[in-house]
């Protein structure tokens, strides 16, 4: 199948509605009916701001973390209609890709 990968970029403490960007992220494909997406922690990163944003020992509030979904062209329309109606701003890739499972 044809479709794309979307990658988005937040940070651990960023928040919408009371709780943590990426696990809202999640919810909000999980009810649009996408297949799957991953949550992925990362040590460090730097943004267009140019501050370095890293996981530290003791405080983890600061970590980058990336959303990533394989999505249909409709899917992905879908999800950014939805941000647009919450009015977030988030950084994404949007990637042209393949997929399907083998087997």
């Amino acid at each position: 199948m044809q479709g794309f990968q979307l990658t988005f970029y937040t940070a651990q403490n960023r928040h919408h509605e009371q709780r943590p960007m990426h696990d809202w992220l999640l919810d909000e494909a999980r009810k649009l009916g996408i297949k799957g997406a991953t949550i992925i922690p990362a040590r460090q990163g730097y943004g267009h701001d140019g501050v370095l944003h890293a996981a530290h020992f003791f405080e983890l509030a600061d970590q980058p973390v990336l959303v990533v979904m394989i999505v249909q062209a409709s899917e992905a329309d879908q999800l950014f209609a939805v941000l647009a109606q919450h009015a977030l701003s988030l950084f994404y890739v949007k990637t042209p890709v393949e997929f399907g499972t083998t087997g």
